[in-house]
């Protein structure tokens, strides 16, 4: 489904700020796989999401998905198949316009016929029943601005919408890490539900190792740009935190990682 080829990314070239983000990268992701992604800060998580998304292009490489060479389409191009949720809950969603409003900007996105769909009675009765799955009683506030939602609340809608056109790839980058606990627990259990449309392959960028062990089936491990795991089956089914703390550990012997990294790494996946 997901497939990337030698993929290269560096950030200004040339300069004194020269950052290598990714380092030739090759991964495969099957249709109907979920992938958390882990790795410290600069690893190259995000990036790799970025490449995928359309959002950044490789220096080098190739990215395929669904058999199509999309290497060099933008995100708008790849957006009837991608669908993407960021770590701001502000970030998905027009706060000036109602939810209503909202969902059928996502029900439209990607299409390439005009005309578009219009909100009628038909439309908002199936976005109503939608919103009642996130169980927070939206379905009757759909008239209401988004803006004046909690974050928890948007964050919900956020997910909605993402998947309510069934894309066939679904990225999740940290999309609950500016969440309060109770909040972020509520977005986890709809991420749950929500993954469980058949063939949907999904990738997740996750601060939290609980998040990395509860959710999908593979974890990618990354470190300084490049994989330096990628875990499944029985092996991944049996792994701890203190796993992939001892993983981490071993990476700092053998590119003798200051102690501060090291903390660093700590405090963010405990």
């Amino acid at each position: 489904m997901i497939k990337t080829e030698n993929i290269y990314k560096i950030f200004n070239k040339g300069t004194a700020d020269e950052v290598v983000s990714i380092r030739d990268t090759s991964i495969e992701i099957k249709k109907g796989e979920f992938v958390t992604v882990i790795g410290t800060n600069g690893s190259g998580k995000t990036t790799l999401l970025n490449l995928i998304a359309g959002a950044v292009i490789p220096d080098s490489g190739k990215i395929i998905i669904n058999g199509n060479d999309v290497t060099h389409r933008k995100d708008y191009e790849r957006a009837e198949i991608i669908s993407r949720v960021f770590q701001n809950p502000f970030s998905g969603t027009a706060p000036d316009m109602t939810i209503a409003e909202n969902l059928l900007c996502a029900f439209n996105r990607g299409k390439k016929h005009l005309p578009l769909i219009k909100l009628n009675k038909k439309l908002i009765a199936f976005f109503k029943e939608r919103l009642s799955h996130l169980e927070m009683k939206l379905e009757d506030r759909i008239d209401s601005l988004i803006g004046s939602l909690s974050g928890g609340q948007r964050q919900a809608i956020t997910l909605l919408m993402a998947v309510i056109n069934e894309p066939q790839v679904l990225l999740l980058d940290e999309h609950t890490a500016a969440l309060d606990p109770k909040s972020a627990g509520q977005i986890i259990k709809l991420t749950r539900r929500f993954i469980e449309t058949p063939g949907l392959t999904v990738m997740m960028v996750t601060h939290s190792m609980n998040q990395a062990l509860e959710l999908g089936s593979r974890i990618i491990m990354m470190h300084n740009g490049d994989i330096i795991d990628d875990i499944s089956g029985p092996l991944r089914q049996r792994l701890t935190t203190d796993d992939l703390l001892c993983k981490f550990a071993e990476v700092r012997k053998k590119e003798m990682l200051t102690d501060e990294l090291f903390r660093q790494f700590a405090n963010e996946y405990i």
